[in-house]
């Protein structure tokens, strides 16, 4: 579902979008303080085996994440097959490339352009495209970011660092328990000849979320 510049719907929403960081002056934040104590109460039970609690941890923060999205952008702006693909059934595709590992969610691929601006949220929770980026940043599931962007886009985009010009269009797309997305954002310039790797440093989380540009200020040049 899409919001765009003024138009509206449940999946995505357009238009022309605040994060918040909260550091309550100690190593763990409120959140992280009341996680472990629940953790501790379900050990304690019986409920939970943190063995295979920190498997699963370390499965997200390792062998899943952003660099399997930036991946994925890199094959895009190197393959034009590989791009089209993506573009018509992102699911389809990764699974079917081989070599990104599987993702089960629906997934969609909506690409950047000069004239056109992708930005993704979930305003009921915090649905995420968790096989391709990994563990979703504090702020995609705060309540500012997530009420916000659908209204101002443009202004979180500068909370971002990020300005785009008046006559680019933005669409906010709003993720569901069915429906994921990820954003193909444009491929810097003075790029070309880049290999796949090279390309891939380029290619932040945020920017694939639609709050960030892929830029070689971001990544390593060659």
């Amino acid at each position: 579902m899409s919001h765009d510049d003024h138009d509206h719907d449940h999946h995505d929403h357009d238009h022309d979008g605040d994060h918040d960081h909260h550091d309550h002056g100690s190593h763990l934040s409120e959140m992280q303080l009341r996680v472990r104590a629940l953790e501790t109460v379900l050990t304690e039970k019986g409920y939970v085996d943190p063995a295979v609690l920190d498997q699963i941890v370390e499965h997200f923060e390792t062998k899943v994440g952003p660099h399997i999205g930036a991946r994925v952008v890199a094959r895009a702006w190197t393959d034009p097959a590989f791009k089209a693909a993506l573009l018509a059934d992102a699911t389809l595709a990764i699974n079917e490339a081989g070599d990104f590992g599987r993702t089960g969610d629906h997934l969609i691929a909506v690409e950047n352009t000069d004239s056109q601006h992708h930005m993704v949220v979930c305003t009921l929770c915090s649905c995420y495209p968790w096989d391709v980026l990994g563990l979703p940043p504090v702020w995609y599931k705060s309540a500012p970011y997530r009420s916000r962007v659908v209204i101002e886009p443009r202004g979180v985009l500068a909370d971002f660092g990020v300005t785009l010009p008046p006559s680019t269009n933005i669409r906010v797309w709003d993720s569901t328990a069915e429906t994921r997305y990820l954003v193909l954002p444009r491929r810097p310039e003075g790029t070309d000849g880049w290999t796949e790797e090279q390309l891939a440093a380029l290619v932040t989380r945020n920017s694939m979320i639609g709050t960030g540009l892929a830029s070689p200020s971001d990544g390593g040049a060659p």
